[in-house]
C-alpha cells in the first residue's frame, strides 16, 4: 500500500506526544498527500495544541484504519517553503474547499 492508495480518504488520525503530560494525544484531521508525504492544516495555526506538541517532539504516528505509520512532523515556513505551501494549500482547497491555516508536513519513517 502506498500513500496514494489512501489519498482519497477524508481523515486520518494523528497522534502526538503531549508537551506537558508526555501522554499520547490523538486527533482526527483532514489531510492531503503530496510527494509521498501527508500535509495537515492547523486552522488556529501555532495556537493549536497538536502543533505545539510537534514543536516539543516531532515524532508522530499516523493512523488510517488499522494501518499505523511512524513519522516525523514539521511546520512549513512561509518564506523557505513558499512554493510548497502554495501547492499543498491549493490541493487541500480542491479536495475540501478549504486550504487555509498552517501547513504541517508529515514524513513517514518507513
Amino acid at each position: 500500500m502506498t500513500l496514494q492508495d489512501v489519498a482519497d480518504n477524508k481523515v486520518l488520525y494523528l497522534t502526538t506526544i503531549g508537551r506537558t503530560t508526555g501522554l499520547p494525544r490523538e486527533i482526527e484531521i483532514w489531510f492531503i498527500v503530496c510527494r509521498d508525504r501527508f500535509y495537515l492544516f492547523a486552522e488556529t495555526r501555532e495556537a493549536a495544541g497538536w502543533v505545539k506538541n510537534i514543536g516539543w517532539n516531532p515524532r508522530v504516528t499516523v493512523r488510517l484504519g488499522e494501518r499505523r505509520i511512524d513519522a516525523t512532523a514539521r511546520v512549513l515556513n512561509r518564506q523557505g517553503d513558499g512554493k510548497l505551501w502554495d501547492e499543498v494549500a491549493a490541493m487541500a482547497d480542491r479536495k475540501y474547499g478549504w486550504g487555509e491555516g498552517l501547513p504541517v508536513e508529515i514524513t513517514p519513517l518507513t
